[in-house]
């Protein structure tokens, strides 16, 4: 499992965050996303057997949404 931070760009209200946050939790591999509104980050872990960094980046990208920087975490 690797533990990643994903900074997006500005989220505008909490309805944003949690429709991210629903879309990662239906996907494959992805465990515990966790959306910061206040800070417009998710946090969450995935097997990267499964699912890599890009498939990530793309689910949140077909919500409309910007990743600004990917950072990995322990």
């Amino acid at each position: 499992m690797k533990n990643i931070v994903v900074q997006l760009e500005t989220l505008s209200c909490p309805t944003c965050a949690a429709k991210i946050e629903g879309a990662l939790k239906k996907t494959a591999g992805v465990k515990n996303p966790t959306v910061l509104f206040n800070t417009s980050r998710v946090k969450l872990s995935y097997d990267e057997q499964i699912v890599q960094e890009e498939e990530v980046k793309k689910v949140i990208a077909k919500l409309g949404y910007g990743t600004l920087s990917v950072k990995e975490t322990s």
